[in-house]
């Protein structure tokens, strides 16, 4: 088996701590975010009214939680960067995008500027089982506003496997957009180290739908820690019927241009059944859950951990369920979980909010 990655450990360990501009002038505009809160299935109007945004206590409208990937759109890259800018030799066909975690300080806002610094935080590897060796690269990117306050940390796992994954329904699948994608597998990437991963996927396992699509129930805003308990459920969020144009939207919205999203040659080519949904449109589907429950301002973190792949027709069911209450400093702990029509596991992953004591 080929070698993974093309360049020895202790050369990509040494690496690490390295950082690179590699966001400039990330203008939060209106109509983008109304775009990528539309793309997401986002209905709140919280997300395209000012009016709305005022109501609720902001001085104007705020942007999705997941909306930092609109800034790997080429505008906003400084000249000649590629993905994050570190040459870590890894084979885009084989890179995977495993994990992807957000901190807030606070909401984006409609009219802030950002730059991003990103550093190469953690490079490892491990065995992979039926996807061989696999190298790890974490990358951490900082993006501050115009005064130089810290707005949001973002961390991506990108993930090389020695060789493509089976990417069978059954098995695994992905993504490919290191920077744009998400963690499912499949071995079809097509851009560089950190701008061309795949989504990095496990086996699927039975999960608490059982295969069956329950209805969307919509839950009152919780602000304060009193009376929430541990097993307390959240709203339930479905988006029904996916078709290619809702990956196509998310395309565009984020700039995710993947082809293997929405070329249906291109993705049956490289070995998928068909085109499939970006693993990041998935978080974006699963971050409904958390803001309607708590609230954008509440959340303090978000975070997700890919699994399998969506497809036209499939459903997605987003769920949440409280896993841990701290009174004393008002702080709540969810987990979160996207599931198809089968019962098969998209993402997993967690969320922390921040309410009033």
């Amino acid at each position: 088996m080929v070698p993974v990655p093309t360049k020895p450990l202790p050369e990509l360990e040494a690496m690490v701590g390295d950082s690179r501009t590699t966001v400039e002038e990330f203008r939060i505009e209106r109509g983008k975010v109304e775009e990528f809160a539309r793309a997401i299935t986002e209905p709140d109007p919280l997300f395209r009214d000012e009016g709305v945004a005022r109501e609720r206590g902001y001085e104007t409208v705020p942007a999705p939680l997941t909306y930092a990937r609109v800034s790997r759109f080429p505008r906003y890259r400084p000249d000649g960067l590629e993905g994050y800018g570190f040459d870590l030799g890894f084979r885009p066909e084989y890179v995977l995008h495993g994990e992807q975690a957000y901190e807030y300080e606070r909401p984006l806002f409609v009219g802030d500027v950002l730059t991003g610094t990103t550093t190469l935080t953690d490079v490892y590897q491990r065995d992979g089982g039926r996807a061989g060796s696999m190298t790890f690269a974490v990358y951490e990117t900082e993006y501050r506003d115009e005064n130089g306050d810290l707005v949001l940390t973002d961390r991506a796992t990108a993930i090389e496997t020695a060789g493509a994954v089976d990417s069978e329904r059954d098995d695994a699948s992905g993504d490919d957009d290191a920077t744009d994608s998400d963690a499912q597998a499949d071995s079809s990437g097509s851009n560089s180290d950190s701008d061309a991963d795949t989504d990095a996927t496990v086996d699927p396992e039975p999960t608490a739908n059982g295969g069956r699509v329950p209805a969307a129930e919509p839950v009152d805003t919780v602000r304060s820690i009193d009376g929430v308990d541990v097993g307390d459920g959240g709203p339930t969020v479905v988006v029904d019927d996916l078709e290619r144009k809702h990956f196509v939207k998310y395309a565009g919205a984020s700039g995710d241009f993947n082809p293997i999203h929405y070329d249906e040659p291109y993705a049956r080519t490289a070995g998928n059944e068909s085109v499939f949904g970006q693993g990041m449109f998935t978080a974006g589907v699963a971050s409904r859950v958390v803001t309607d429950w708590f609230g954008l301002e509440s959340i303090t973190a978000f975070g997700v951990r890919f699994q399998s792949r969506v497809f036209p027709g499939d459903t997605i069911v987003a769920t949440g369920e409280l896993e841990s209450v701290c009174a004393e400093e008002g702080v709540v702990e969810v987990a979160l979980e996207a599931t198809t029509q089968h019962g098969e596991t998209l993402l997993t992953g967690s969320a922390t909010a921040s309410l009033e004591e």
